[in-house]
């Protein structure tokens, strides 16, 4: 029996490229998918929660998880996740959630990822990783990360789920994609001032600072 703590800490298996049930795999660190068959297994939080998201940050070992920072008042972490194969972790997720003045709910999702696996393509309902539009023309925003501005592209989903309103932009960071996907798309206006992304995979004690709770937004 699973207790209510024990609930709270758990993450779920998952396939990082759609929401089928997957089967546990071998011990390499994968799952069987019914529609991309063997994949880097991707776990989620059963529950957005402080303690299950320091089980989070020691299972991915040291890569990075990025959250916006400092996380404005009245917002939440409210939902996370990585993605981790046989060469260890692949991918971070985190959602943060909260209000604005113009656009009412608003989800940013952050993720950073290795070059095909899938799980950034899949939050902001794409097929694929980003093609040559980034990095050509000019950027539609820029964030700090480790202290230096990281520049990014506006990706177009208009071949996507034309009721899935949402603004997505990709860049590049320590040779892995950095996907911002913000819902609704209006919300890309929160991007004008640069804001400060942190990686807080060894922060500790300072995540006490930061607010858990769903629920998680739909993916």
């Amino acid at each position: 029996m699973t207790t209510g703590d024990e609930a709270d800490r758990r993450l779920l298996p998952g396939c990082p490229r759609c929401s089928e049930q997957v089967s546990l795999g071998g011990t390499d660190g994968t799952v069987a998918c019914p529609v991309h068959g063997p994949v880097p297994a991707l776990w989620r939080a059963a529950a957005p929660s402080y303690d299950a998201f320091g089980v989070h940050l020691l299972a991915a070992d040291g890569f990075p998880t990025y959250v916006p920072w400092p996380l404005t008042a009245g917002w939440r972490v409210s939902d996370f996740a990585y993605v981790a194969g046989p060469r260890g972790a692949r991918a971070t997720m985190t959602c943060c959630s909260g209000t604005s003045e113009l656009d009412g709910p608003v989800d940013l999702v952050v993720v950073t990822e290795e070059p095909a696996t899938g799980l950034g393509a899949r939050l902001a309902g794409l097929d694929a990783d980003p093609g040559p539009e980034v990095g050509h023309g000019p950027s539609a925003a820029r964030v700090r990360l480790d202290g230096h501005p990281v520049a990014l592209w506006p990706v177009s989903t208009s071949a996507a789920d034309p009721d899935f309103d949402r603004s997505v932009v990709v860049g590049e960071a320590h040779g892995r994609w950095l996907w911002l996907v913000l819902r609704p798309a209006s919300a890309m206006l929160l991007l004008g001032e640069d804001p400060l992304l942190r990686d807080v995979a060894g922060d500790g004690p300072a995540l006490v600072e930061l607010e858990f709770g769903g629920p998680a937004p739909a993916w």
